[in-house]
């Protein structure tokens, strides 16, 4: 596994894999009118430009195939983080994190902060993050849960 910054010409292998990821792993957490909504984001072409000109964006790349990715907006806020429905329960979010979390506390973050989904909230339990408010959000008119979460960082 080789890690990486991401570049403008990995954005279409990222959303396709934003979509796949929250059609196949997300679907026993939210029914397929949530996922039509969350997924809907990818049409947003702005926001991605604006990711990957903005904020810290890794991907972890196996055989040159995207494996995962996950961002860092204003040094200390995960923004987008996901694992390919192929590559999941592989240390690849474990790696990624981590690498989040160094990045963090190079730019003098106390705390990381984010919101995450009913699906990956038990992997960031487990990782040290606290939820801190469940989270009712409305997208497309349809309701998404998901959690206020963040951990203080070692200085």
């Amino acid at each position: 596994m080789n890690i990486r910054k991401a570049t403008i010409s990995d954005l279409p292998e990222m959303q396709e894999l934003f979509v796949q990821t929250i059609q196949s792993v997300c679907k026993n957490d939210y029914n397929a009118e949530q996922i039509e909504a969350w997924t809907y984001g990818v049409n947003n072409k702005e926001r991605w430009l604006e990711v990957i000109e903005k904020q810290y964006v890794l991907l972890a790349v196996i055989e040159n195939k995207i494996a995962g990715f996950a961002t860092l907006k204003d040094e200390n806020y995960i923004d987008f983080f996901y694992i390919h429905k192929d590559f999941q329960r592989q240390g690849i979010a474990d790696k990624l994190l981590a690498e989040l979390e160094l990045e963090a506390q190079k730019q003098h973050s106390k705390m990381i902060t984010s919101d995450i989904s009913i699906t990956a909230k038990p992997f960031f339990e487990k990782k040290g993050f606290v939820a801190k408010a469940e989270q009712k959000n409305i997208r497309l008119n349809i309701e998404l849960i998901n959690y206020k979460m963040e951990k203080q960082l070692k200085q």
